[in-house]
């Protein structure tokens, strides 16, 4: 049996009232040939019966990671099982717009000098209410070098990329990155990224392809007051191993940048609390 074109993986982790809608997003998605792995990572909710209910459709696997080890665990558990060309992670709550993948998978395949893409997305709260639309890349809406991408992300101190539903990647190209970069849990998608994209170029799809929900549930909402700090450490860690890319002065820039972020999203949370339940 042949490997299938796209892998998507969900780490679902207490999502039963939303990872439904999430799968149904993906197994609706036409003109790609794909696989779905999800990996419920222990949760105390109904995720694995949920995710139960959509095994008639053979594309679609169930996995079972073991507690511990937080959301990094969970997201190589779940990346380690697939098999596809291409790569996307899609969190147990977030929404796929339909086109996104075909439309992804034809601009890896377009540009083959490129390991990853990515999209525009809306932002919402848990019932699902608009609270930022098309949001993503700022900076970097046309196709560059990934040395370049990167740069700018460091300089920028926040993720231009957005959220893994807005990214696509070719899978190889991650796994000889080392895989996902636990190193910074809050920004294990950024940095994982940054290390994909030092082997190849970046290419936008600038339509809006993706939903991120905002809601309380979320560990990068539990980890906020970590922020700045780990922000500052991945910039820091991006100069230390690859100078030629990252600058002193774009560590200062960006360190400066991600503060005034991190300020703004803490301040952002307190007044959208309601909205997130």
């Amino acid at each position: 049996m042949s490997s299938p074109t796209l892998s998507i993986v969900v780490p679902a982790y207490n999502n039963g009232k939303y990872v439904g809608a999430t799968i149904e997003s993906i197994l609706s998605q036409e003109g790609v040939d794909l696989e779905l792995v999800v990996a419920d990572h222990t949760s105390g909710d109904d995720t694995r019966a949920v995710v139960e209910s959509y095994l008639d459709d053979p594309r679609l696997t169930l996995l079972d990671t073991p507690a511990g080890g937080g959301a990094p665990a969970n997201w190589q558990r779940v990346t380690d099982a697939a098999s596809g060309t291409y790569l996307k992670l899609v969190c147990g709550d977030d929404i796929l717009r339909p086109g996104v993948l075909a439309r992804q998978v034809a601009l890896l395949e377009t540009h083959p000098e490129a390991v990853l893409t990515a999209c525009r997305r809306d932002v919402i709260d848990s019932s699902g209410r608009t609270l930022i639309a098309g949001r993503g890349l700022q900076g970097i809406n046309r196709p560059m070098p990934g040395t370049e991408a990167v740069r700018h992300c460091v300089r920028a101190g926040v993720n231009p990329f957005g959220e893994p539903a807005s990214v696509m990647m070719r899978r190889a190209a991650l796994t000889q990155a080392g895989g996902w970069f636990p190193d910074f849990p809050y920004l294990i998608d950024q940095a994982s990224y940054a290390r994909v994209l030092l082997a190849g170029d970046f290419v936008p799809d600038d339509e809006v392809g993706a939903t991120f929900r905002l809601s309380n549930e979320q560990w990068s909402v539990a980890l906020v007051k970590d922020q700045s700090s780990q922000a500052h450490g991945f910039h820091r860690w991006m100069h230390e191993h690859h100078p030629e890319v990252v600058s002193a002065a774009d560590v200062r820039i960006g360190n400066v940048r991600a503060s005034l972020a991190a300020r703004a999203r803490r301040i952002a949370y307190a007044m959208l609390k309601r909205r997130m339940r």
